[in-house]
């Protein structure tokens, strides 16, 4: 009950400061002085730009424009903090050089408006660099104050929710958005020096594909038919090495149905990449140098700390099959293994709780794998061979049919990359498909369905190729030391607030 009335009494104390800041705004509108009308501001230099050339500046006119943070009111005259993208700047205000109205008009504006400021550069006695402001003008008026107690929240819902607060109140998550602009940028730079072009493929899809995953359905009104949002571009940009590009990779947010977890949500973004004639050997080699080299292009480094665990990213990193690594682990060899009876029985032993749908030698390898070995990988490791049942659109390795062409890249433990020597035969691409849909007709809603399109390219002829998938917020969340995907989400999915 207590905890209720406080709530009121905050609430209550939030629409009355909102209440006094609309009289403000009012009377200024009255004054004809609405700052909502002001259509351009023009500013002359950043608060960063100032700070770094300041002996170049001093005594010199700059504007300068951004956020009220902090003012200092000391009769005639006061200091103010603002900030503008790129940090903070202090400026003097005096009734002597602004006048008396003006003077007046600036003690009025609140915490969270934005003014513009122009004046000379100079330093304070105690040595900051600051602006002698002449003129300001308020832009924007803020009717609802930022709150008082931002940054620490534990109640991280209400950072993600009010994420355009919590970029002002934090400057350290701004830094980390622009960390992950610079990543992108940079894988996108070594795969155009690699020569791979960058291309666009359909978001809504008739058919789910390319992964194993729930889809999210809609409709399409004029063609009366149902679509899905892609939860993978890889059966697009495979028509496209059919097609006669040797070498693409799009970038882009996928859509998956799933559960939402420290690293899953429903979209998030991807990088897939096709290269004719190479195989999944070739691309370990381009994870590798894509991984390591944009650590030490944004960071400046390849020892990284992630979580409290030290993690070398430096080439070249440990590559050992599925059925090894098990192994290693447990001392059990599934190459010894060969019904899914004795798989079954091997999984009872080791206390693995099988998918009742998911039976086969080959899925009770991949689920051992998952349960036993999966988190105790912390260093970059290419986890190889996987089985068949688990790689629809994997080439099957020659020396076991059982196997295919793939690889998985695990860090921390956990999966940061998947990549195949593609399936380019299309007889075995079918059965493949058919498999996939009496699976999900048994009930696995992330099994895939039968593209008899992408068959037809098949019969037209692919060359052997390699793909490689990457999970791009993992990677971010990797190089920035953050421990949730939503904190490298500019806006996460939320739950909707329920209505008061």
């Amino acid at each position: 009950m207590q905890e209720n009335e406080n709530v009121q009494e905050q609430e209550l104390d939030m629409n009355q400061l909102m209440k006094v800041r609309k009289e403000k705004l009012d009377k200024l509108k009255q004054e004809g002085k609405n700052p909502f009308e002001i259509t351009k501001f023009n500013r002359t230099h950043t608060s960063k730009q100032i700070v770094e050339n300041y002996d170049e500046l001093e005594g010199k006119d700059v504007t300068v424009a951004g956020r009220i943070m902090a003012k200092r009111i000391m009769g005639k005259a006061s200091f103010v903090h603002i900030q503008d993208s790129e940090g903070k700047i202090q400026s003097y205000v005096s009734i002597n050089d602004l006048g008396e109205e003006s003077y007046k008009q600036f003690k009025e504006d609140d915490i969270g408006d934005i003014i513009g400021i122009t004046g000379f550069v100079f330093k304070t006695r105690t040595g900051e660099i600051s602006i002698h402001a002449k003129e300001l003008t308020l832009l924007s008026k803020s009717l609802r104050p930022l709150p008082e107690k931002f940054h620490g929240l534990k109640d991280t819902d209400l950072r993600y929710r009010q994420r355009y607060v919590d970029l002002i109140v934090n400057p350290e998550v701004k830094d980390t958005f622009l960390t992950r602009i610079k990543i992108l940028k940079e894988i996108k730079n070594i795969l155009d020096e690699k020569g791979y072009l960058e291309v666009e493929t359909p978001i809504l899809n008739t058919i789910v594909g390319g992964a194993s995953a729930r889809p999210f359905i809609t409709h399409h009104n004029t063609l009366d038919i149902d679509m899905y949002l892609r939860i993978a571009n890889e059966l697009y940009l495979k028509r496209l090495i059919v097609g006669g590009f040797d070498k693409v990779y799009e970038m882009g947010r996928m859509f998956r149905n799933e559960g939402m977890d420290l690293k899953h949500n429903p979209e998030f973004t991807n990088v897939e990449l096709y290269a004719a004639y190479e195989d999944y050997h070739d691309m370990m080699d381009i994870t590798e140098e894509i991984i390591s080299k944009t650590a030490q292009r944004v960071l400046g480094t390849m020892q990284i700390n992630y979580q409290g665990q030290e993690i070398d990213l430096t080439p070249s990193w440990k590559r050992i099959t599925m059925i090894d690594a098990i192994k290693e682990e447990t001392g059990i060899d599934f190459n010894t293994i060969n019904t899914d009876e004795e798989a079954m029985e091997v999984a009872k032993k080791l206390e693995v709780e099988i998918d009742p749908i998911k039976t086969t030698r080959g899925d009770i390898i991949n689920q051992v794998f998952e349960a036993k070995v999966e988190e105790t990988l912390i260093q970059p490791t290419f986890i190889c061979d996987y089985p068949v049942e688990v790689s629809p659109l994997t080439k099957r390795k020659a020396t076991d049919p059982r196997l295919t062409e793939r690889f998985e890249l695990f860090i921390g433990g956990r999966e940061y990359a998947n990549a195949y020597s593609e399936l380019n035969d299309p007889i075995d691409q079918y059965e493949r498909f058919l498999a996939q849909v009496k699976q999900r007709e048994a009930g696995d809603a992330e099994a895939n369905m039968m593209d008899e399109d992408f068959i037809n390219a098949l019969e037209i002829g692919m060359p052997p190729t390699g793909g490689l998938g990457i999970g791009i917020d993992r990677l971010i969340m990797l190089l920035t030391n953050e421990a949730s995907i939503r904190d490298v989400l500019l806006f996460p999915t939320m739950k909707p607030l329920s209505d008061h």
